[in-house]
């Protein structure tokens, strides 16, 4: 179709001259072509896992047999990380060894040993895993204040020319996701690469694995516009998978397949990411500078909800979570963290050692790898390519999940990914950091059953075993005391380090001053411990589904939804609140005391339906804003990139229908051209098609199609050209136009 012939159909007017009615879709703008650029194929080849048992005996047989990858010269930040390392070890082991030797002299020796020693033995493990987390933070704190000589820095970088060969490209993976404020983060990202002066480097694919034809027809046109509307300013693509094989991992894979030989760089991008021209220019030249990188990750900041959710996990991403992310850097060093999106990768390499071949087995933890992140940074790390993270880089934004349902929802996906992980943890050449972080991960979800554990152990043996903590005669034993009060410091001091290294860097004007600031942080630590058991019990529960394939309704409301119902939070808590109850009834039945013991996880979880709806309502966190809490920078300052993003969505158009595809003349051509040279009218394919359009006589008729039918039509040109035909053929639709 010539554009002469485009612009009559914008004005009104089909082929033959007849009038058209144009929908308010419709913009005054030709189709823009092909959705895809040329295929240039290559391969990108799983290897087989060994197995957890076969790669142990292995790699204990190559150990007994004096077998082991050949040492190299280390390089000065090898050294320094590997002395690091130990120091945390030490510290832990310290500090759990201290604390459970006082636990020990505290406890009573019941009549059944192995109770007493299951006692001491989760909490000596459960305190490990806290102090790691305090040491973590704490080194944050140090390289917050007095930097790190060995990390990464992209302040020396800033002023390296960009190399003319160093083609990248930024890939946005989603599924069924909101499309405008997709596309209107994308295209503000776009335009701030233009202003940085590097969208000659960089091409836009967007990568879609979208279920929902009416999804994927807005996705298309909103693809288009942007294309339309960026213009000389980049190169935008999009491309949908017919067969949406591992998930995100394989959406990654089909496009290194596809077009990974034409770019150095790929940037992965969530749906919900959004960065700055400076940020991505600068990723690239950090790799340039550094050849054997194989990953760098940025610190994506959350940010754009309003939900009291959202609020407190924004403002503890910015207070606390920084420190421990420059706490993990400060361990890790290149060999670091690989979280998935808002991360630049060296495609050659990934796309040699990186494709991940499914577990093997039956259950929860064999099939596709779902937390694909981790085993990707481990593979590339193997192949000799260091992953740093790169704390500080400005410029990195993604959200957060705006209610407590759809983070548990998101969690639940997560416990099961990381609960697979553990079965590569012998996989052979892993560095030991990579194992450990497969280990962690795991961890940060198995400790939820355990601290649950160790409640119901420690309650038990109140009621069962004779023995009472608070005992009024002789008081509350000053060793108990003081391992309260030590874990209470570990828990909370990451917080108060992290609004001293705000004070101490003259930054509290950007939370609302210094009296807002400690506010917030207290209301923010109020908030974590009324939540911190209702996690416990949702976590304790992904775990079980996933380590013995029960199934659990666990759905959360849609992403746009952000305020939860009663009758939603009811459904999903009612169980888990009649549960408690019967606890604490049996408590207050047999010895009144127990019941001090539960009171700091049964009242959270009595009072988790009021908690959950109250922290979803924006209203409500719109008017903790205005009292100038849990307020972040990017709020008081936002950047130019971020309130573009935020305008391009409140002004974004209402979204199309699946039949704006075919009554929509604009709307049809770009479906149709986007599909670029296909024939898809002859075969059994060809045939099934003619005789569904054939039975298509009105708009009731197409009412009727099936999701599945209706995505079909979308791909493939003839047979939508044959609807559009079809539908205008008939008297009722004969206003239709042709595009054609």
């Amino acid at each position: 179709m010539d554009l002469h012939h485009s612009a009559r159909l914008s004005q009104g007017h089909d082929g033959v001259g007849s009038p058209t009615q144009v929908s308010p879709l419709t913009p005054r703008v030709p189709g823009v072509g092909p959705s895809a650029p040329p295929i240039r194929r290559a391969s990108m080849v799983a290897t087989p896992w060994r197995g957890f048992w076969r790669g142990l005996f292995e790699g204990l047989a190559g150990v007994f047999a004096g077998r082991g990858p050949a040492v190299a010269e280390r390089q000065p930040w090898e050294v320094a990380a590997s002395r690091r390392r130990l120091v945390l070890l030490v510290l832990v082991a310290l500090s759990a060894v201290g604390a459970t030797a006082m636990l020990t002299q505290v406890l009573p020796v019941y009549e059944v040993a192995i109770l007493r020693w299951g006692q001491i033995a989760l909490f000596s493990l459960l305190f490990a895993w806290v102090a790691a987390g305090f040491f973590t933070a704490l080194m944050g704190f140090w390289v917050q204040l007095r930097g790190d000589p060995h990390a990464l820095r992209y302040q020396d970088v800033l002023h390296n020319p960009l190399s003319s060969d160093a083609r990248t490209a930024i890939i946005m993976p989603i599924c069924n996701e909101q499309v405008a404020t997709v596309f209107a983060g994308l295209r503000a990202t776009c335009e701030s690469l233009a202003a940085a002066g590097g969208s000659r480097l960089f091409d836009l694919y967007v990568l879609s694995d979208t279920s929902d034809p009416t999804l994927r027809a807005a996705e298309l046109a909103a693809w288009a516009e942007l294309r339309t509307t960026l213009g000389g300013c980049g190169r935008v693509y999009y491309r949908w998978r017919q067969h949406r094989t591992k998930r995100k991992s394989g959406n990654v894979a089909d496009f290194c397949r596809r077009w990974g030989k034409d770019y150095r760089y790929m940037v992965v991008l969530d749906a919900d990411s959004v960065m700055t021209g400076d940020a991505l220019v600068t990723m690239v030249k950090l790799m340039e500078a550094h050849p054997t990188a194989g990953i760098i990750q940025t610190a994506p900041q959350a940010c754009g909800l309003s939900t009291i959710h959202a609020r407190a996990q924004q403002f503890a991403g910015r207070v606390a979570g920084r420190l421990f992310t420059a706490g993990m850097q400060f361990w890790q060093l290149g060999e670091s963290h690989y979280w998935g999106h808002n991360a630049i990768i060296r495609v050659e390499p990934f796309m040699k050692h990186c494709a991940l071949a499914p577990l093997a087995g039956r259950g929860g933890l064999s099939g596709d790898i779902l937390s694909h992140d981790f085993v990707e940074a481990a593979l590339m790390r193997r192949a000799g390519f260091h992953v740093w993270l790169v704390h500080d880089l400005p410029g990195s934004y993604e959200q957060q999940p705006p209610n407590l349902l759809e983070e548990l929802a998101r969690d639940r996906r997560w416990c099961q990914g990381n609960l697979q992980n553990a079965r590569l943890l012998t996989e052979p050449g892993l560095h030991g950091v990579h194992r450990a972080m497969l280990l962690t991960g795991a961890f940060a979800y198995l400790s939820a059953p355990l601290w649950l554990g160790f409640v119901l152990l420690g309650g038990a043996l109140w009621l069962f075993g004779g023995y009472a903590i608070f005992n009024t005669a002789r008081g509350v034993p000053l060793e108990m005391l003081g391992l309260w009060l030590a874990t209470g410091a570990m828990l909370s001091m990451p917080r108060i380090l992290g609004v001293a290294t705000i004070i101490m860097k003259k930054e509290q004007h950007l939370y609302g001053g210094t009296s807002a600031l400690v506010r917030s942080g207290m209301l923010e630590g109020l908030l974590s411990v009324l939540q911190a058991p209702v996690r416990m019990v949702a976590h304790t529960m992904f775990v079980v589904v996933a380590l013995t394939g029960l199934k659990l309704n666990w759905k959360s409301p849609p992403r746009e939804a952000q305020d939860i119902g009663w009758g939603v939070a009811v459904q999903r808590f009612l169980p888990i609140m009649a549960v408690v109850l019967v606890l604490v009834a049996v408590a207050l039945a047999v010895e009144p005391g127990a019941a001090l013991w539960l009171a700091p996880v049964a009242l959270p979880l009595l009072f988790a339906v009021p908690l959950t709806v109250a922290t979803s309502r924006a209203d409500i966190g719109e008017r903790v804003k205005a009292r100038h809490l849990l307020v972040t920078p990017e709020e008081s300052w936002s950047p130019t990139v971020l309130r573009q993003a935020w305008a391009y969505a409140n002004d974004a158009e209402p979204l199309p229908s699946w039949s704006d595809a075919v009554t929509d003349p604009w709307l049809f051509d770009v479906v149709r051209s986007a599909m670029g040279q296909r024939n898809t009218t002859w075969g059994v394919r060809g045939k099934a098609r003619r005789r569904l359009v054939r039975g298509l006589i009105g708009p009731q008729d197409t009412e009727r199609l099936s999701n599945e039918e209706r995505m079909h039509l979308l791909s493939e040109p003839q047979s939508i050209v044959r609807l559009r035909d079809q539908l205008a053929a008939n008297s009722q639709w004969g206003s239709i136009g042709h595009a054609a």
